[in-house]
């Protein structure tokens, strides 16, 4: 693919837009985000929060550690925390620098300020609606699609901004431009000075955190577990990235850099590959195109599934993490592909209910996944279409996996966030 191509371009577009820092579990790190938002807005500190919520967001809300407040959980908690002693031009690290006292200010506004929380009726699966209320005056922010797609902001009642119906839909890059074949091509011939920034940032603050959460105890250790069974590579691979997700869903007050709005997602694409290639003694450059392919058949998975869904993020992750696998052990196209389709066949309904401790053991079953679907190609066995959901060529393959995760798995998703609220 040549550096001129209009389609390059939108490639590396799409990953500055996909691989950004977050600190904590994306989802109330929004809210958090909002809520800061908000109280800009306002001009003064919020005598009272409405929060009106989508589904998806209490179910990825509800039993996630938020970071800088001591512990707690849940959607006042993270409003709290970005309101109080957030800093919305960080966006997704609002709350990075949230000091001891920013965290004795967030208990004290959890203490006095009145927040309601809201099931929202809304066509969007990922919606938040924060209205924030000091006196007479007030200020509401909306956030859908994605975490940082602010598309209304008011005071007063008086719109100060609103993005159109078809801006509101989206604004990032068109995705349709993703395919495995151009996918596996760009990262052959990407100049490296063009996403190496970006892949550096995720190597280091993504291994930080799995290196913290394999030092110290985290939520139910699946890491630590996992790596205590022996540390041959293969564990390793899985020990590292579960580790990684145990920190992060417990509190652990270190960022990552996320993939299609997920932290987890991000953690699964890139640790074991970047543990991998240290492991074997692979080049940085070896390694940086690998995590470039890795990346971009992550998105390309979730593109079709969307945000949040029934479906778990991490089952995508794993795909694209084994697509990395075999381009750095010197795979293209076709071991590639055949890789993606024998992974995503394996665990295809891996249901997502929520953000929480259990993601770890998620991701490392989504790790084994996308190793044994490599290492059945490499021995010359595969899944053909008809098999199950599986379909001739691997973009009909995929095509199959966001419809099942989309469409199919729609009335899974309301079931899952009853179950979650039926306490």
């Amino acid at each position: 693919m040549e550096r001129h191509d209009t389609v390059y371009d939108q490639f590396i577009q799409i990953m500055k837009e996909e691989l950004k820092p977050a600190m904590g579990c994306t989802e109330p790190i929004a809210i958090a985000y909002a809520a800061a938002k908000a109280r800009d807005v306002l001009g003064a500190k919020p005598e009272r929060l409405l929060i009106e919520v989508s589904g998806n967001i209490i179910k990825n809300v509800k039993s996630v550690v938020v970071p800088h407040t001591g512990g707690l959980r849940g959607i006042p908690a993270a409003a709290a925390a970005g309101a109080a002693a957030g800093d919305a031009s960080k966006e997704l690290e609002v709350i990075s620098n949230v000091t001891g006292e920013g965290i004795a200010a967030m208990r004290e506004f959890l203490k006095t300020v009145p927040i309601e929380v809201k099931f929202a009726d809304t066509p969007h699966i990922f919606d938040i609606m924060i209205t924030a209320y000091a006196g007479a005056e007030s200020a509401f922010v909306r956030i859908i699609e994605y975490h940082t797609n602010i598309v209304c902001i008011k005071k007063n009642g008086e719109t100060l901004f609103e993005k159109e119906l078809e801006e509101q839909q989206d604004g990032l890059t068109d995705r349709s431009v993703l395919s495995i074949e151009r996918i596996v091509e760009f990262g052959k011939t990407v100049d490296l000075d063009d996403v190496k920034e970006l892949l550096e940032r995720q190597i280091n603050y993504n291994m930080a955190i799995a290196e913290e959460g394999l030092k110290n105890n985290y939520g139910a250790n699946i890491g630590k577990t996992l790596l205590a069974q022996g540390d041959d590579i293969r564990m390793k691979l899985r020990a590292y990235a579960a580790a990684a997700s145990d920190a992060r869903m417990n509190g652990c007050e270190m960022p990552v850099v996320i993939n299609s709005g997920s932290g987890n997602q991000g953690i699964t694409t890139s640790v074991p590959i970047i543990v991998y290639a240290r492991e074997r003694g692979h080049s940085h450059e070896e390694l940086l195109r690998a995590l470039t392919v890795a990346n971009l058949v992550t998105t390309h998975l979730k593109t079709g599934i969307g945000r949040l869904s029934a479906y778990c993020g991490a089952v995508s992750a794993g795909c694209g993490m084994a697509a990395g696998l075999a381009f750095i052990r010197g795979g293209r196209f076709s071991e590639i592909a055949h890789t993606v389709v024998n992974a995503v066949a394996m665990n295809s309904g891996v249901i997502c209910d929520g953000a929480k401790a259990s993601c770890a053991a998620k991701i490392a079953s989504a790790v084994e996944a996308g190793i044994l679907g490599l290492e059945m190609f490499e021995a010359g066995n595969q899944f053909f279409g008809g098999d199950g959901i599986v379909k001739k060529g691997v973009e009909n393959t995929i095509a199959s996996v966001s419809r099942l995760a989309k469409l199919g798995m729609a009335e899974t998703d309301k079931e899952i966030i009853r179950l979650m609220l039926d306490e």
